[in-house]
C-alpha cells in the first residue's frame, strides 16, 4: 500500500470514489450463495427480502437521481442460490459432491430462487427475467449476441435481469467455475458503469478479519495495493462455491475492462450502492481493451496448448507478431480450427492465447518449417499463420 493521504486529499479522493458509484447507470450486483441461504440449504427469505429492498431502496436523503436503482438505474442481478435452496427439498443435508446430484438440486432450487426473487421484486413494481448462461454462451459469437440482445431487451422493458450459471445442464467442460467470474463477464457484455460484489465478508482484509491486525483495504488502486495480502481463507461457506480468492479475480476482470467495482457484505448493500466509504473500491483501468480480445483471455477455456521456441516467444509477446509454424516445437491438445489454445514458452507457462488456424492433428508435420516451404510443398492453402495477431491476446 501506498503512503497514507492526507485528511483533504483522502476526502477528496472519497468524493471521487462516491461520485463514481452514484454516476453509474448501469450496475451488475453479484450476491453469494451463503448470504441468501441457511447453512443447512434452504433459502433465507429476509435475506432476499433485505437484497430486494437494498436494490429498491429510494435514494437516501440529499443523494443525487442517479443514486437510485429502482428509478435511475438499470440493475442485472447475477444471484447464486439455486443448488443450495433445492438441497433441503430434496432432503440432502450438505451440498453434493458429484455432477448429476448437483444438477437435480439446481433444477429444483432454480424454480424456488426465481419465484422468490419475483414475489419480492413486486412488492416494487418490478418483473423479473431469468437468464441462465453457461461458458458457450458468452464465448461462442452468435451465443454472445442471443445473451446480450435479451439481457438488453430486458433492460429496455424495465425488467431485472436475475442471471445464473445454468447448473441444471452445465458439465465441468462449460461452467464458469464461479459466479463472481460470471458476474464479471456479464459486466462487460452489458456494458455496465459499475460491479457490486456482495458477500458475508464486509470488505478485503490484509487477512483473515477475524485476526488480530488484519486491516480493510478502502481502495485498489493496482497490483501494488495486494501485495502481501491473505485472501485465501476469507468468505467461504458450506453452499457456496467461491472464496475471496474468486472476488479478487473478478475484479481484475471487471477492472481490465474499464468497470470499477465495489466488494462488501450484503448487509451493507445500501450504503455502497450510496457510494458511501463501505467495502473496498476496485479502481478501473484507465484503457478499456477491445472487447474481442478481453473476451478471448477471460471468457475463454483453452482447448490446447501450442509450445514456442525461445524466437517465436520474442516474436509473439515482444513484437506482437503472429505465430508461424516455424516457432512452434510441440503441440498438446485435441482442438479443431477456431478453438482457443495457449501459446506456452520453454518452460511451459502460458504466454497469450489466440485462436488456432489449424486442427490439432494437421499441425505435427507443419512444426518448424516456414510458410513459404509449406505452400511450396502442400499448397497455397498452407501459407498462413498458426494463430494471426489480431486473434492473439498476451496472458
Amino acid at each position: 500500500m501506498g503512503t497514507p493521504k492526507g485528511g483533504s486529499e483522502a476526502t477528496a479522493q472519497n468524493r471521487r470514489v462516491r461520485d463514481a458509484v452514484t454516476a453509474a447507470r448501469r450496475v451488475v450486483v453479484k450476491i453469494g450463495s451463503s448470504s441468501l441461504t441457511t447453512a443447512t440449504g434452504g433459502l433465507a427469505d429476509e435475506r432476499l427480502d433485505a437484497l430486494v429492498d437494498a436494490l429498491g431502496a429510494p435514494p437516501p436523503a440529499g443523494a443525487a437521481p442517479a443514486s437510485r436503482t429502482a428509478d435511475g438505474r438499470e440493475v442485472v442481478l447475477v444471484s447464486s442460490g439455486a443448488i443450495a435452496a433445492g438441497l433441503a427439498p430434496l432432503g440432502l443435508a450438505r451440498r453434493p459432491r458429484d455432477l448429476a446430484t448437483q444438477q437435480a438440486a439446481a433444477s429444483v432450487g432454480q424454480g424456488l430462487l426465481i419465484g422468490r426473487y419475483a414475489a419480492a421484486f413486486a412488492r416494487h413494481g418490478r418483473t423479473v427475467g431469468q437468464v441462465l448462461l453457461t461458458v458457450d454462451d458468452v464465448t461462442r459469437r452468435a451465443h454472445y449476441r442471443n445473451a446480450y440482445r435479451t439481457l438488453r431487451k430486458l433492460l429496455d422493458l424495465r425488467a431485472v435481469p436475475i442471471v445464473n450459471e445454468n447448473d441444471t445442464v452445465a458439465t465441468e467442460e462449460i461452467r464458469f467455475g464461479d459466479n463472481d467470474r460470471l458476474a464479471a463477464l456479464v459486466a462487460a457484455l452489458v456494458d455496465a458503469d459499475l460491479l457490486v460484489l456482495l458477500s458475508d465478508v464486509d470488505a478485503l482484509w490484509t487477512g483473515d478479519p477475524s485476526r488480530p491486525g488484519s486491516r480493510r483495504i478502502a481502495e485498489v488502486r493496482d497490483e501494488a495495493d495486494l501485495a502481501g495480502v491473505d485472501i485465501g481463507g476469507t468468505g467461504r461457506s458450506g453452499v457456496g462455491t467461491g472464496g475471496m480468492v474468486t472476488k479478487v479475480e473478478a475484479a481484475r476482470i471487471a477492472t481490465g475492462f474499464g468497470i470499477p467495482v465495489v466488494l462488501t457484505s450484503a448487509t451493507q448493500a445500501v450504503a455502497a450502492l450510496a457510494g458511501e466509504p463501505v467495502g473496498t473500491y476496485f479502481h478501473p483501468s484507465l484503457r478499456r481493451p477491445a472487447a474481442r480480445l478481453f473476451w478471448l483471455a477471460h471468457a475463454t477455456s483453452p482447448r490446447g496448448r501450442l509450445h514456442l521456441d525461445p524466437g517465436a516467444v520474442a516474436a509473439v509477446v515482444g513484437r506482437r507478431k503472429s505465430l508461424l509454424p516455424a516457432g512452434i516445437t510441440a503441440v498438446d491438445g485435441a482442438f479443431t480450427a477456431g478453438d482457443p489454445v495457449d501459446l506456452v514458452d520453454t518452460s511451459g507457462a502460458p504466454v497469450a492465447r489466440g485462436l488456432v488456424n489449424y486442427d490439432a492433428v494437421e499441425l505435427p508435420g507443419l512444426l518448424g518449417r516456414s510458410t513459404a516451404d509449406l505452400a511450396a510443398a502442400l499448397g497455397p492453402a498452407y501459407e498462413r499463420e498458426v494463430v494471426h495477431r489480431d486473434d492473439l491476446v498476451l496472458l
